[in-house]
């Protein structure tokens, strides 16, 4: 592992060839990442970044997220998705999934996906079926605070496999 690409706030770093997953409590290297993902065989790099919005479903005033996660089960489920990705889009050379815990203030960003591949439809397609899939089989769970109150998010799912989706 490059010294460069974690710190001590990695809980879990790997940027191992081709595939980087983390869990982190500290700010996103989305920077490193994106250079990480260049690949002189890969034409197109699709990212995207989950960040913090101030409103959920009936609450116009949410002010930071806080994160929780089941932490020994994650590294596993992301390179368990980046294997699963790989198989029904060839094209695709490298995906990184970054992911924080803990809480984060409004436009932070808790989750970042990037996928480099040859051309631009694999690339899209792998990176959107990475985050959905990120948010239906990994032990993550998302917590709103707001002026008023907390609670857990408003949009809970049922953590099902990799195979059921």
């Amino acid at each position: 592992m490059s010294s460069d690409l974690a710190d001590e706030s990695s809980m879990l770093c790997h940027p191992d060839g081709d595939r980087w997953v983390a869990l982190r409590s500290g700010p996103l290297p989305i920077e490193e990442a994106m250079r990480w993902a260049i690949d002189p065989a890969c034409g197109a790099i699709v990212s995207f970044s989950g960040t913090v919005r101030n409103f959920s479903d009936n609450r116009p005033d949410v002010s930071i997220l806080e994160y929780e996660a089941y932490e020994e089960y994650v590294e596993p489920k992301f390179l368990e998705i980046i294997d699963n990705l790989k198989k029904l889009w060839h094209q695709v050379h490298k995906v990184a999934i970054l992911h924080r815990i803990g809480k984060m203030n409004v436009t932070e960003s808790s989750v970042f996906i990037v996928v480099s591949a040859e051309h631009r439809e694999s690339a899209f397609q792998a990176a959107k079926f990475c985050i959905d899939t990120v948010k239906t089989s990994v032990p993550i769970w998302k917590k709103e605070l707001w002026s008023t109150g907390s609670d857990w998010g408003s949009d809970p799912q049922d953590i099902v496999s990799i195979e059921e989706l």
